[in-house]
């Protein structure tokens, strides 16, 4: 398969499956509040769908969807000095229509929660330059400024200019942040990305082939970018925050791309994209043909891309306490960090050590062995459960090996933040996998 093959049907298979189901929401919501506030029934008018969705930019997983609704201008005096209450009765005109569905009024949103995704409507006022007053409820009401037209207008004017890369790269982008746990928002990846192709135009006249070349120049220009704390986003010029350092993590990708004998270009790729990333077709086929004659192990790995959705907005971080009766305890990622082998016959403890969801959430956690040892004991794992309440895990180092523990943090049916840490028995001291 060649490298314009491979990534063609990569960015094939990061479309989004159920666009159409969600279309449908974003007409029906529209309908509802068009018939509240205009007494019409069109489910196109007076609404604007904005974020990665409005963008085109966002892939399959896609959770948090964004909407503005504008009002009509008659009404402003009515809300005018009563922000929440905007809000309160754009959520009850919604739940006239989705009477079971979950609907809350947030600072500055009304959320409707579906089975596997949910929409932030925003009541708006435009204004005479095209941009559009929002309420916020903090301290007693405000209105600020939005201007999502001059986003979705300049990423589709320079998408053109860069040969349709532009959203491509944004996609990929998403599937790298998904696979890795790296916490950033769809705007800023949009706005790194839009940076980066402005800053060259070698790729102004490339296309899949040369897409293996476009991953390398991403990653090194995402690893040199200096640490702040927002940019400036494109089009409107105004700010996204930075949730958590990303800098490192491109690094990572880096390595990976450079690295030598590795068994398949496929399975470089797959490392850094994750699943959607196509499988080598030989490598298909020996799965298939080893699949219909017996062994004497199980594959009874688990993904967790099979049981929910991924959009990773938020972060989380797990490390490992390690004991033994007569030592002293030891931090995993401090023993990653000096290349210490770790020894069996020590009980490990995984925690969270940091999160920024916010609750209620769900965490999981699944616990993978891999090598000739867990074959030959058949004792691969890899299932995923549900924690017991506490936020921690216990496990022992039972056999040599290499293991790998990850945690999930589950939001409205969603993964929004991921984590995992090698346990090092034979390490080559990578995150990647």
């Amino acid at each position: 398969m060649s490298i314009s093959q491979m990534f063609e049907e990569f960015i094939d298979n990061l479309a989004i499956s159920n666009k159409q189901t969600i279309s449908d929401r974003y007409a029906e919501l529209t309908k509802t509040l068009n018939k509240q506030f205009r007494n019409t029934d069109s489910e196109t008018a007076n609404t604007l769908q904005v974020g990665s969705f409005g963008r085109k930019t966002g892939i399959n997983g896609i959770s948090d969807l964004d909407m503005l609704y504008i009002m009509p201008k008659s009404t402003w005096d009515t809300y005018k000095n009563a922000q929440y209450k905007l809000l309160s009765d754009t959520k009850e005109a919604i739940l006239n229509r989705y009477s079971r569905t979950a609907v809350s009024v947030d600072r500055l949103v009304v959320t409707v929660t579906f089975s596997n995704f949910y929409i932030e409507v925003q009541p708006v006022f435009e204004q005479e330059d095209g941009s559009f007053k929002y309420p916020d409820t903090k301290d007693g009401g405000s209105w600020k400024i939005t201007k999502p037209r001059e986003e979705i207008d300049e990423i589709s004017s320079a998408d053109k200019d860069k040969n349709q890369n532009l959203r491509r790269l944004c996609k990929m982008a998403r599937a790298w942040k998904n696979k890795h746990g790296v916490a950033m928002g769809g705007l800023l990846i949009d706005t790194l990305v839009y940076n980066f192709l402005k800053s060259t135009d070698y790729y102004d006249d490339k296309s899949f082939s040369y897409y293996d070349l476009l991953s390398r120049d991403f990653f090194q220009y995402l690893s040199k970018l200096p640490e702040q704390t927002e940019y400036a986003v494109l089009g409107s010029k105004q700010r996204v925050k930075v949730k958590k350092k990303f800098q490192q993590e491109a690094k990572k990708a880096l390595k990976v791309i450079d690295a030598e004998n590795q068994s398949s270009v496929n399975d470089k790729w797959k490392k850094i994209y994750g699943r959607p990333f196509p499988a080598k077709k030989t490598e298909m086929a020996m799965e298939s043909l080893s699949a219909s004659y017996s062994q004497n192990w199980q594959n009874t790995e688990e993904f967790i891309e099979d049981k929910f959705p991924i959009d990773i907005r938020e972060y989380l971080k797990i490390d490992c306490e390690v004991k033994q009766n007569g030592f002293r305890k030891f931090f995993l990622r401090e023993i990653l960090k000096r290349r210490i082998p770790l020894k069996s016959r020590k009980d490990l403890l995984f925690e969270i050590k940091e999160i920024s969801v916010h609750k209620p959430y769900e965490i999981y956690w699944k616990v993978l062995n891999r090598g000739e040892e867990a074959k030959k004991r058949n004792c691969i794992r890899g299932q995923i459960v549900p924690d017991r309440g506490y936020e921690c895990k216990k496990e022992a180092t039972d056999f040599y090996g290499d293991h790998i523990v990850e945690c999930y943090c589950i939001k409205n049916g969603v993964v929004v933040a991921k984590d995992r840490i090698h346990v090092p028995i034979v390490t080559d001291g990578s995150d990647y996998d």
